[in-house]
């Protein structure tokens, strides 16, 4: 996959004058940060684009949970997990040991509950975080469940983090989760997808040996190898493949997975994956060879490799390995499996809150945290204007290409509007611009909290006067006429947006 894909392309009609001086002003409701402020926010941005002091929080968590009726307490499996991540969350705590002349070792404390729960932290779970060999903090809320006494058929987690001093970070929430009574024994129809898996999902693999919660197992990777383990479970992406391709084509496909399907369990944290697998559905300890119907969340499920002699993805203890089926000689469409060998596929989710404090003189938490999922360019001439769409914008929010303010209007908390700077706000003279801008597009709170996202913004030259193209032979290269007809040529630019996966 290109590591740029271009998004909204399309919609970006070519500007007339787009570096001319603008006469006019902006409508009143288009805001821009006074001087004496828009010159400390650029001040920081700038030092936060020459050393990014990123902060992350990243939650894992299941699609669906099944509810627990009674007296009985299911909790949700795989666990929800959150991970700390990216250098700033060290820098803000040496900070706050300084300013706070406290003691060394200011720790990051969470607690985690359902989004009904109210504010009270007594009906949450308190969460403290390791650090891991790579140096992200990794949290996990084993002991959270949805009794029957909530009839809501969706819920989502909430996530609160605080310094040990005290001080509020932030509200996190997670995706919404779908809430199921049992696994499904029926049949599953594609006419009701909620519940079916599709390639390319996410989803975890755990087992649980005799229905023992303390045995349960979930699939992951440490070190470089698959392993089982007890304590963190990764999310795979899962891939149908064409069977009638060798291991290294393995071209993708899309649609639901399907029982006797050859997939492919991708880490989404590492890439690391297996071998080409047949998925199988478990009926007793039993591999069924015969079934095709579709995967549904919750099913048990064995991965047999494909082109072996029976052979399947099993645990021992924490470590992966090959196990042999036993074929049933009543019986040619069965397969016995051991316990190790039966797997519970489950559907997962990712959330991702990306800020920067460290340079911000913010006392306020950091919630909400904008998410930018789409860039819509419209507009020309004098002005292009470009609208973000995602979650949680607000009004104290500011548009920034690169280090460049942009005049922001607020528009709702899911859509954003910006003026487009002239490119030569970025310092760069048109006369002798050829190549390409790209710069990340940022928000930066009034405070100066930085909020980054996946999203650049590209000026990009007409196509004859880029790099490595010859030049009108009748025009010198130190001639005004050269100077003129690039500028003509800028001022009929087409802006492109690219998302970075």
């Amino acid at each position: 996959m290109d590591p740029q894909r271009q998004a909204g392309a399309d919609a970006a009609e070519p500007l007339t004058h787009p570096y001319r001086p603008r006469s006019r002003s902006p409508p009143r409701c288009w805001l821009r940060s006074n001087p004496y402020q828009a010159d400390l926010l650029r001040d920081g941005v700038r030092r936060y684009l020459q050393l990014p002091a990123e902060q992350t929080v990243l939650i894992l968590h299941a699609k669906v949970a099944q509810k627990s009726y009674g007296n009985e307490k299911r909790f949700f499996c795989p666990p929800p997990c959150v991970y700390l991540g990216g250098p700033g969350w060290k820098l803000k705590q040496e900070q706050l040991t300084a300013r706070d002349m406290g003691e060394a070792g200011l720790r990051v404390w969470g607690y985690m509950g359902l989004d009904t729960m109210g504010s009270s932290l007594m009906e949450t779970q308190k969460l403290s975080f390791e650090e891991q060999p790579d140096a992200k903090g990794f949290g996990c809320a084993k002991a959270l469940y949805i009794s029957d006494a909530d009839k809501r058929k969706h819920f989502r987690l909430v996530l609160k983090l605080f310094f040990s001093n005290g001080q509020e970070i932030g509200t996190f929430h997670s995706k919404l989760i779908k809430v199921i009574s049992k696994p499904s024994q029926k049949k599953q129809s594609l006419k009701n997808t909620d519940l079916c898996i599709s390639s390319g999902s996410k989803v975890s693999l755990f087992n649980r040996l005799r229905s023992q919660t303390v045995s349960t197992r979930y699939l992951s990777v440490e070190g470089g190898a698959f392993i089982a383990s007890a304590r963190q479970w990764a999310a795979f992406t899962l891939h149908l493949a064409d069977e009638r391709c060798t291991r290294s084509e393995f071209p993708l496909r899309e649609g639901y997975i399907r029982y006797g399907s050859v997939v492919q369990l991708i880490c989404t944290a590492t890439g690391i994956t297996l071998p080409p697998l047949i998925i199988r559905k478990v009926s007793k300890q039993y591999a069924m060879l015969d079934v095709d119907e579709p995967i549904s969340q919750l099913h048990k499920c064995a991965f047999q490799f494909q082109g072996s002699d029976r052979m399947y993805l099993c645990l021992s203890t924490e470590k992966v390995i090959q196990f042999q089926a036993s074929p049933c000689p009543k019986e040619a469409n069965r397969e016995l499996l051991n316990d190790g060998s039966c797997w519970t596929i489950i559907g997962t989710e990712t959330v991702e809150y990306s800020f920067s404090e460290s340079l911000a003189c913010a006392r306020e938490p950091v919630s909400p945290v904008p998410l930018i999922t789409a860039l819509q360019l419209s507009g020309g001439g004098d002005v292009a204007m470009l609208e973000l769409q995602g979650e949680h914008f607000h009004a104290h929010l500011k548009v920034w290409f690169g280090d460049v303010e942009a005049e922001t209007m607020y528009r709702s908390p899911k859509s954003l509007m910006c003026v487009v700077p002239d490119v030569s706000a970025f310092g760069s003279d048109w006369r002798w611009l050829r190549y390409p801008i790209t710069v990340p597009l940022l928000l930066v709170r009034d405070d100066g909290l930085i909020y980054s996202s996946s999203f650049t913004f590209t000026y990009t030259p007409e196509q004859s006067f880029l790099p490595g193209q010859q030049l009108p032979a009748d025009v010198p290269q130190d001639s005004d006429t050269l100077l003129n007809s690039i500028h003509q040529e800028f001022t009929r630019t087409n802006f492109h947006l690219f998302m970075q996966s």
